[in-house]
């Protein structure tokens, strides 16, 4: 963990972020270096065969796939699938891929400049947009924990019967969870996240057996159709998938964990470790679309094809399942892959609270003491809304968590890809230009979307 690691600060295209610490910003001991508990903690054999290396880098696209697979998501695929069957599997397709890009450039960002984002804008913007910029973050990860508590609650409520409010009160037990996987190391927190994804993956595997989808409809629904757009409905549902797929704070937390790997800090070993981890976080997203498109599809199968179209809540959809698949322990495993979902969001969604706090402030405090503030302040609002509304609202809460990430979004997603399209920032792994032009569409199209999706939903 000691191995000399020089900060790009001392690149002329950035200034430091790190008051203090010399002239050129890095103190070259990791002490400065995002999640420094844990930076390059893990070993990179040097040479060997493929497989070794490949093993070395797979994890970190794991924690991030979290992030699109996470309660918030599950009632817009439920709503898709009831409603227009198998046609949003193409919504699906195109918001996955624009993931895949935007996640493989925060690998770039933070292996070629040894800089998470919240660091890298740190060192780029002034104090005051600084601030503008983690607040707007602190929100989004405090929007991100609302949909964790509601998702865990309604899970521990659907398997065990605990009432909404008495579960959103257990899941302030979970903020000591990822203190004690770290203290275990970060291989075995990354391995307790991919146990949990493999549990969800399991559960849905069994329910689309159990649905047995048309395989032509379901190929079909990966195709475009003009439904999508000449469908006002279908539109909406649509720009709600898609808004609320790419999660700000996986931008943050990437850029940071892919420094957990002790890789060269050479401009052939930064390479390598680009291409590796570009690698790992491409196919665990695609293990997100299998999950995305799973719930989907289950919804469409068993919903939609048999006439009840205004399916749209978790619970519904839990009463429903097993009657209509015929299959006693469908409603079962679709409760227990929303509970691991929502376990595998606190701890991914902790980690990203941390990075972003140390990058913008430079501020550290305990990790269980900045877990319970966090889930203090997502479980206070649950337990009203609850007590008032009823379960009911805590549907409208769900809602509310997913527009004000959508309403952070584009504070993530275009300091981004500023950063790995300015040659002074990233010198020679600065993007080619058609990967820039294709990065400012994909940030476009999503910043659109979601002040849409925004608006649509301010005004009713």
């Amino acid at each position: 963990m000691s191995d000399p690691s020089p900060h790009s600060a001392s690149r002329p295209g950035w200034k430091s972020p790190r008051a203090g610490n010399g002239a050129d910003g890095g103190s070259d001991n990791g002490s400065d270096s995002s999640l420094p508990e844990v930076y390059r903690s893990v070993h990179v054999p040097d040479g060997g065969k493929w497989l070794r290396r490949f093993l070395a880098f797979a994890g970190p696209g794991y924690m991030i796939s979290v992030g699109y697979m996470d309660p918030g998501n599950w009632a817009t695929d439920i709503a898709g699938g009831s409603r227009f069957g198998y046609t949003l599997l193409a919504v699906i397709l195109l918001s996955n891929l624009m993931a895949i890009l935007l996640q493989a450039l925060s690998v770039r960002l933070g292996i070629a400049t040894g800089f998470d984002l919240a660091q890298a804008c740190r060192a780029h913007y002034s104090k005051p947009v600084n601030f503008a910029l983690w607040v707007a973050c602190e929100l989004a990860i405090i929007a991100c924990d609302l949909a964790e508590v509601i998702g865990t609650a309604i899970a521990l409520q659907l398997l065990f019967g605990i009432p909404l409010i008495a579960g959103a009160l257990i899941t302030a037990f979970d903020a000591f969870l990822l203190l004690i996987l770290m203290n275990k190391g970060f291989r075995f927190l990354e391995a307790f996240v991919i146990s949990l994804l493999i549990v969800i993956a399991v559960c849905f595997t069994v329910q689309i057996v159990a649905a047995a989808p048309p395989l032509a409809a379901v190929l079909r629904g990966f195709v475009p159709s003009p439904e999508i757009v000449t469908n006002r409905e279908a539109l909406y549902v649509a720009i709600g998938i898609i808004g609320a797929t790419v999660m700000p704070h996986n931008l943050y937390l990437h850029s940071s964990i892919v420094q957990t790997r002790a890789y060269p800090h050479s401009d052939a070993g930064r390479r390598d470790a680009i291409r590796w981890a570009t690698i790992d976080s491409t196919l665990a997203l695609m293990l997100a679309l299998f999950i995305n498109a799973a719930i989907l599809i289950v919804a469409a199968s068993t919903f939609h094809d048999a006439g009840y179209t205004n399916v749209t809540e978790i619970g519904e959809a839990f009463r429903l399942l097993s009657p209509l698949l015929g299959v006693g322990i469908a409603s079962t495993l679709f409760a227990l892959a929303l509970l691991a979902s929502g376990l595998n969001s606190t701890v991914t969604a902790t980690l990203a609270g941390q990075i972003v706090m140390e990058g913008f402030l430079r501020l550290r405090i305990p990790a269980w003491a900045r877990r319970l503030i966090t889930r203090g302040i997502a479980i206070v609002p649950v337990v009203v809304v609850t007590a008032i509304y009823g379960d009911k609202g805590t549907t409208n809460l769900l809602l509310l968590s997913q527009v004000i990430l959508s309403m952070q979004l584009p504070f993530a997603v275009i300091p981004l890809v500023r950063f790995v399209s300015d040659k002074r920032k990233m010198g020679a792994f600065v993007i080619p230009w058609w990967v820039k032009v294709l990065a400012w569409v994909v940030a476009s199209v999503i910043v659109s979307l979601n002040v849409k999706l925004l608006v649509d939903t301010v005004t009713g």
